[in-house]
């Protein structure tokens, strides 16, 4: 069906449309049906009735949509009333598909039979719809179509299962297994983002076979609405929210809340289910009276669980119907105590789980657009810009342990669980909505950098699987990482949930458009646009990131004009050209920009785009001495022994570019020089092969950040390091017991109890701290009549509220205040075990209790140790 369309992202706006459809339908030989109308709130229909080529009016609609319904009127042009029915029918059909074209699901669209409710804000661009844009071959439709095959192999009956019990409704359904199993308090999430991504899926690729199945899934649901009768609509009792609310320990209720809802907008957004519309509504009544009961004050305490994007899909569903009650619940779910120092730009993220924290700056973007509220748009923008810019890693991701490290020690915060993948796929969301505003370069940069280095390299090639983190501490997998690859059905992380969605919309910020039409070429991906507004298609014809340029070649039904501008990206430093039609263009603008170009396109027309990849460094700056390879948008690793050292560079800071040289025959590949990668206690230097970190899956252990020594500084080095084995060595002679604080087997060995109390991992190293007067205990071993002592590793770093008492079967040793006390560097601090506490036994029981107000901790080791 040819439409004129103008889309923005999911769950923004664009402006008001002027297009003009024709449509054909064949039916019985040579009789054809035709439609011609004009679309926005009110359309105008007529009908044809044609055998041969003799073309007859038959009747005319006047459509108006009004709320939900679609009123028509019909007047006869002949006595053919046998035509009537359908003609009505097919009348309402064009016009609801057609409406349905003005909507993606990031943004809500603006004015379309599905959006009451117009953005108060200026947009200098906006997204293509989904379905204007299919993939071509390469590695972003081959991760598009394992992912269509993982949704296809999931059972509605089995997500359903849950939510029917919790519904009182039988089921014989086998549950799934992970997070969704029926004892998990998180049971039901993965059906939101199921729901999320066939849509997004269905809008891609027009596979009807996920619409079914979303069709299916929303189906259940409303069966099981319906049973509980109040309009609430989860796996799990409502009880979970009578904990949240009276802060008793739950994992996160409205966390999952906030997937089901997000997924039923989905479904209605894309796939035009009505039956998604009325579930979500009165979820959202039910979420209306709930909250109505609770004062601003108890709200906020509420908020202090992780929520989700709650505040993000209720401004969503505000803009589908217009009940302004949706609007009110949104901003009250804004989380005051992390928003509101935002805001004024204060970054007070270090510490805090990094996924919670994001969802809450998309909200504040969506309610700006609805609102115009101009402090709302400088929280989003400063939360962006202080996470992208200032905590973000090498690849695009953050976080390590799930937490915002101190952003000033972000060098040392390298453990096996970095860049949580749910934190990009939300970090992208949020970039979307700033690209729109004003089409910044940075924020393109910024979601390139991401989505390949990190979306595209979160799953695995081979079989679709995804995975949680994406491990940056030299020597891991990506397979074998913490949470690594999920299974297919026994896994159903968060990172599982929002990995389907990741994969199901590659082509929602490949192509933007202005008011006046122009177009934007913001990502090079393989593709074909088709752009209805100007009768227009835009073939991509590229295997980037695997070669460093793109061809467009243009389909126009007629000549048309329009201004073409392409990206220009940060890292097209030098030799960047276009050409159209073998033509060289003038290219004056810097790198990080849009090139404008202007002319009268025509079929036939070739753009060609070259932009040589370039190798260069990124450090970090709290630690300029450690630094990652990339050649143009690519970051590099290389596959290392993790039983051994992890190499070094010994080279002069002007000699690091230079210890690479291309692999001969092989696009993006280095091999490093003997001479310069050394691994400590090894008498020769290693060869290493520098590749693009997205392709190297499964259990390849990799290095991606190096860390470079002079090479006066190398015998040094060398010294230290044999001193640090010797040193291990005698430890590990003169050690009785050893617990590895945050280690689930050797902390349950040693019968862990605590309050208060959690673990991560900083600088390689895992830790166990408690917060607010909180505690913590491990069960020791000891040796009978011989003096022993308590060995306690801390990061002298720490600092701030950490003042603490060790205790040994309840007697107080020592009081412990960490205060900077050795800089940037681990110590092992002692306590001697008066004998009387040791004598007749062959266990002590070492506590750590904070001080009120204060943190125990964080303890990165804890031994008994022979004297």
């Amino acid at each position: 069906m040819a439409t004129q369309t103008l889309i923005l992202s999911r769950y923004a706006s664009c402006r008001f449309p002027v297009p003009v459809s024709l449509s054909t339908f064949r039916c019985r030989g040579n009789n054809f049906i035709s439609a011609h109308f004009y679309l926005g709130f009110d359309a105008a229909v007529t009908v044809h009735h044609s055998s041969s080529n003799h073309v007859t009016p038959l009747c005319d609609f006047q459509l108006t949509g009004a709320g939900h319904k679609v009123y028509y009127k019909t007047v006869m042009k002949r006595n053919m009333l046998i035509f009537r029915p359908f003609c009505e029918a097919l009348a309402i059909a064009l016009f609801l598909v057609s409406a349905a074209d003005y909507l993606q699901a990031d943004s809500l669209q603006l004015d379309n039979a599905k959006i009451k409710v117009k953005p108060r804000t200026p947009f200098k661009a906006y997204a293509f719809d989904l379905r204007d844009v299919r993939l071509l071959s390469g590695p972003f439709k081959h991760a598009m179509e394992l992912d269509r095959e993982y949704l296809l192999s999931i059972e509605p009956d089995r997500l359903l299962h849950t939510f029917r019990l919790n519904a009182g409704l039988p089921s014989s359904a086998q549950p799934y297994g992970g997070w969704e199993e029926p004892n998990c308090e998180l049971r039901g999430h993965f059906t939101g983002h199921y729901l999320s991504a066939c849509a997004l899926m269905y809008a891609s690729t027009g596979d009807e076979r996920l619409k079914q199945k979303a069709a299916a899934v929303v189906a259940g649901l409303a069966e099981c609405q319906n049973a509980i009768k109040n309009g609430y609509l989860s796996a799990y009792p409502e009880s979970f929210i009578d904990r949240v609310e009276n802060q008793q320990r739950v994992w996160a209720p409205y966390y999952t809340l906030h997937k089901i809802f997000a997924g039923l907008q989905d479904v209605y957004v894309y796939c035009d289910n009505q039956q998604a519309l009325a579930v979500v509504q009165k979820f959202a009544d039910w979420a209306l009276q709930r909250n109505s009961r609770l004062s601003d004050e108890q709200m906020q305490k509420m908020l202090g669980n992780e929520h989700g994007g709650m505040n993000e899909t209720l401004a969503n569903l505000f803009a589908l119907t217009g009940n302004p009650d949706y609007l009110k619940l949104s901003l009250r779910f804004n989380h005051r105590a992390v928003l509101d120092p935002l805001s004024r730009g204060e970054d007070r993220l270090t510490g805090l789980h990094a996924n919670t924290q994001i969802p809450k700056f998309i909200g504040v973007a969506r309610q700006y657009e609805l609102t115009a509220d101009e402090s709302l748009r400088k929280t989003a923008i400063f939360s962006w810009e202080t996470v992208a810019l200032e905590r973000s890693y090498v690849i695009g991701g953050h976080s390590d342990g799930e937490m915002f490290s101190p952003k000033e020690r972000l060098s040392q915060a390298l453990g096996p669980a970095t860049t949580e993948t749910c934190n990009t796929y939300n970090m992208l969301k949020l970039t979307r909505h700033l690209l729109a505003w004003d089409m910044q370069p940075r924020y393109s940069d910024f979601y390139e950098r991401a989505l390949i280095n990190h979306i595209l390299a979160s799953q695995n090639p081979a079989d679709g699987m995804m995975c949680y983190y994406v491990p940056l501490r030299g020597g891991m997998t990506r397979g074998g990482a913490p949470n690594g690859y999920c299974s297919p059905f026994n896994s159903f992380w968060c990172c599982t949930g929002t990995g389907i969605e990741n994969h199901a919309k590659y082509g929602e910020s490949i192509y933007f458009h202005d008011e006046a039409d122009n177009l934007y070429l913001n990502l090079f991906i393989a593709s074909e646009l088709n752009w209805r507004s100007k009768q227009v298609k835009v073939r991509q014809e590229t295997l980037f990131p695997d070669e460093s340029s793109t061809r467009l070649r243009f389909y126009c039904e007629k000549p048309v004009t329009f201004k073409l501008h392409v990206r220009r990206p940060f890292w097209a430093t030098t030799g960047f050209a276009i050409s159209i039609n073998g033509k060289p263009v003038n290219v004056d603008q810097p790198p990080a920009s849009y090139i404008e170009i202007s002319r009268r396109w025509q079929t036939g027309d070739l753009l060609e785009i070259s932009m040589p990849f370039t190798l260069r460094t990124e450090a970090f700056r709290d630690n300029p001495r450690r630094f990652a390879f990339l050649f143009g948008p690519l970051v590099l690793c290389a596959q290392v022994n993790p039983s051994q050292p992890l190499p070094m560079i010994v080279a002069a800071e002007n000699e690091v570019l230079s210890s690479l040289q291309p692999a001969p025959a092989a696009f993006a590949k280095f091999a490093g020089s003997p001479e310069r990668f050394r691994i400590l206690g090894q008498p020769h230097g290693i060869s290493v092969t520098l590749e693009p970190f997205h392709k190297v899956h499964g259990q390849r252990p990799y290095q991606v950040y190096w860390d470079r020594i002079s090479p006066e500084e190398w015998p040094a080095r060398e010294a230290e390091y044999k001193e640090e084995l010797r040193r291990s060595k005698e430890l590990e002679q003169r050690t009785v017991d050893n617990v590895i604080p945050g280690n689930p087997a050797s902390e349950r060995e040693h019968k862990w109890k605590g309050e208060n109390s959690s673990t991560g991992q900083f600088n390689g190293r895992h830790y166990r701290h408690a917060t607010e007067g909180g505690w913590f205990e491990w069960q020791l071993k000891i040796l009978k009549d011989q003096p022993q002592e308590l060995m306690v590793t801390y990061w002298g770093s720490d600092g701030g509220a950490r003042t603490f008492d060790v205790l040994v079967d309840g007697q107080k040793i020592a009081t412990e205040k960490l205060q900077n006390n050795r800089p940037n560097k681990f110590y092992d601090q002692t306590y001697p075990l008066p004998p009387e506490l040791l004598a007749n036994k062959q266990n002590i029981t070492v506590r750590f209790q904070a001080h009120p107000g204060n943190f125990a901790g964080g303890v990165f080791g804890c031994r008994i140790m022979k004297k």
